[in-house]
């Protein structure tokens, strides 16, 4: 493959380890503090330059139409940038993060897009310009063009590296979707969370805000937050649905998944604190 004209490069999910909102502003956004961990399950992306000036996209996702995907609208974002506006692409999206769980699939996508077309179409935009393209397709997108684990405050656009232990997670996924934007709108969502001043030894000792929440609008994830409690500390990631045990290693987590109950799915990942996708960039 000529990476001058090809690219493949995954796009990891992400867990919240934890999510305080600490206020809202004036323009309805949410002010929080979060926790972002990669974990070793990604989408991958194959990416091959054309001439022709269009973008195509190719990811066999039927509830996803093409205008409304998140990698062509980072795509689209970039084009403006490009000096030689005779460059194209055709993107190829092989899907395997479960939609709509809050494990950050669509923004990982639009991440590892605008990384790979920054490369691709020789753009040349820093760190930062990238980021603030991504702030406009959602704000999980900057933690996956910053590539390491951080915790994000403000909207998600401030990034400080973490190093939290690289665990091993059974994510269960409770088969509900969860509107995030119901989520956040909701009365009863708490917003007045203290700000973390000195950030404790072990995420576990903060919390998800959203969880009791979601937990009381959607059985399903409240059952599934009890279940896996048996075997393991246990919290939701975002806004859900998803929900996710830290084990020791990576033999009692798949333990725990040959118990699981037919009316959810799960898998094993390990948590990661670089991403796949910027190591690839980097060292490829």
């Amino acid at each position: 493959m000529d990476s001058s004209t090809e690219l493949t490069l995954p796009a990891p999910a992400k867990l919240n380890l934890f999510l305080h909102i600490v206020g809202r502003r004036n323009d309805g956004y949410h002010e929080l503090e979060t926790l972002f961990q990669f974990l070793s399950i990604s989408d991958e992306l194959h990416f091959t330059l054309t001439n022709d000036g269009t973008i195509s996209l190719t990811s066999g996702l039927t509830e996803v139409t093409t205008d409304d995907n998140l990698v062509y609208r980072a795509a689209l974002l970039l084009l403006p940038h490009r000096q030689d506006t005779s460059l194209g692409v055709q993107i190829t999206l092989d899907k395997k993060i479960p939609m709509g769980g809050g494990l950050g699939g669509g923004s990982s996508d639009a991440a590892t897009t605008l990384l790979a077309l920054n490369r691709l179409w020789q753009l040349n935009l820093t760190p930062q310009q990238l980021a603030d393209i991504g702030l406009q397709l959602g704000a999980d997108v900057p933690v996956f063009l910053f590539g390491r684990a951080a915790l994000a405050q403000g909207i998600g656009e401030n990034l400080y590296p973490a190093q939290p232990k690289e665990s091993w997670y059974l994510v269960i996924n409770p088969g509900v979707h969860v509107s995030t934007a119901d989520i956040f709108q909701h009365p009863d969502l708490p917003r007045d969370s203290s700000r973390i001043k000195r950030q404790a030894r072990h995420w576990l000792m903060y919390r998800n805000d959203c969880q009791q929440l979601v937990s009381t609008l959607y059985p399903p994830v409240a059952k599934a937050l009890q279940w896996l409690l048996e075997y393991a500390p246990t919290r939701m990631t975002g806004t859900g649905a998803c929900v996710f045990g830290c084990f020791e290693n990576q033999a009692a987590a798949q333990k725990a998944l040959a118990e699981l109950p037919a009316e959810f799915s799960g898998f094993v990942a390990q948590g990661l604190n670089t991403s796949p996708a910027w190591q690839a960039l980097h060292t490829g």
